[in-house]
């Protein structure tokens, strides 16, 4: 049997010295791109695979990037996870994925799973988390990222948004447009902090106009689904028959609560009109398309992994703590179009 191809030989193909070698293969800067495109080749030509872990052990890196999401089955998770992803894959990074499920004392044990493998950085979904997860990550002596929220007492660095704050547009779109008796689907389970928040947000938006926040409904526990935002229209109907439009907690409650305003011959936006949250692209082709919040999820996914790389390559002092507004931007559809008319406020 052949024997495999080694470091050495590569280099005596590539005219180089074993140092060099490895250093391309890492992507060092002291490696041109003329000097490391010979060394791949000549690597192609011989068979030869670089062995990442040796060097990693060697380097004291491992690699990865350690990562926690609340759901598997949310668009916007995914579109933040891909960039985040494809951001640092460009510097030879990898993701460790958690999911949570929404349960903080999960989201704990991953990270200490975590912090054994020594990943380069941490990043971890929301600002809220159990007293030992923010000791463990406070002690983590490497980048720590939260990310979709902006937490009041950050762990390390921020890349988010206020939840609450978002949806101030969102209820003074619907009071211009005259709708006063203003529902909210949602946010009414602890698990799912950013819910929580976007509710508490509705309820400080509403009460800033004037007008009554108390029509509210549950729409049962994460992560969200049509069946439940369906569900919870049904039960908001039934409670206040006068209701002239509602805000769901995300984009998948709302098109469950359109479809039940469709299956009982209810007019959107002329009878009720419906928003939701996240920008899905069910929001986008529903009929009549949703009005919703766009998220930027995928800039947060983006500029998560351009914080990171940063942080790693200038070894940022963790007492610097960067933070990362990226505001969401409100995208008016025809679900909540309206007909101009003021309506008397209930």
């Amino acid at each position: 049997m052949a024997k495999a191809p080694r470091m050495i030989d590569v280099a005596q193909a590539a005219g180089v010295s074993p140092m060099t070698v490895s250093r391309a293969f890492r992507r060092d800067a002291s490696v041109n791109e003329t000097t490391r495109q010979r060394i791949l080749a000549a690597a192609d030509a011989l068979g030869y695979v670089f062995d990442t872990t040796a060097s990693n052990l060697r380097s004291q890196r491992t690699g990865f990037v350690a990562v926690t999401i609340p759901s598997l089955n949310n668009a916007n998770f995914a579109d933040t996870v891909r960039a985040l992803s494809t951001g640092l894959a460009q510097h030879d990074l990898q993701i460790l994925l958690g999911y949570t499920n929404y349960d903080m004392l999960e989201e704990e044990h991953l990270i200490g799973q975590f912090l054994r493998r020594r990943p380069e950085a941490i990043v971890v979904s929301g600002g809220k988390h159990t007293d030992q997860t923010r000791r463990m990550l406070a002690n983590a002596r490497v980048p720590v990222v939260e990310i979709w929220d902006l937490p009041d007492n950050p762990i390390g660095h921020v890349v988010g948004f206020s939840n609450a704050a978002a949806m101030a547009p969102l209820v003074a779109h619907l009071f211009n447009q005259g709708y006063r008796r203003i529902g909210f689907i949602g946010g009414d389970e602890d698990r799912d902090t950013r819910g929580l928040d976007r509710r508490r947000g509705y309820v400080n938006a509403m009460t800033a106009q004037g007008l009554d926040p108390r029509r509210l409904v549950a729409s049962g526990p994460p992560p969200i689904s049509m069946r439940e935002g369906a569900r919870a229209m049904s039960t908001l109907l039934a409670r206040y028959p006068d209701i002239q439009a509602v805000i769901c907690v995300s984009d998948l409650s709302a098109f469950g609560a359109l479809t039940e305003c469709q299956r009982r011959g209810i007019s959107v936006p002329n009878d009720i009109a419906i928003a939701g949250f996240g920008d899905y692209e069910i929001a986008d082709i529903a009929v009549p398309p949703l009005t919703t919040i766009d998220a930027h999820a995928s800039e947060i996914g983006q500029q998560t992994a351009a914080m990171i790389v940063d942080l790693l390559q200038n070894k940022a002092s963790p007492s610097e703590p960067r933070f990362l507004d990226i505001t969401p931007t409100l995208l008016v559809r025809e679900s909540t179009s309206g007909s101009g008319q003021v309506f008397e406020p209930g």
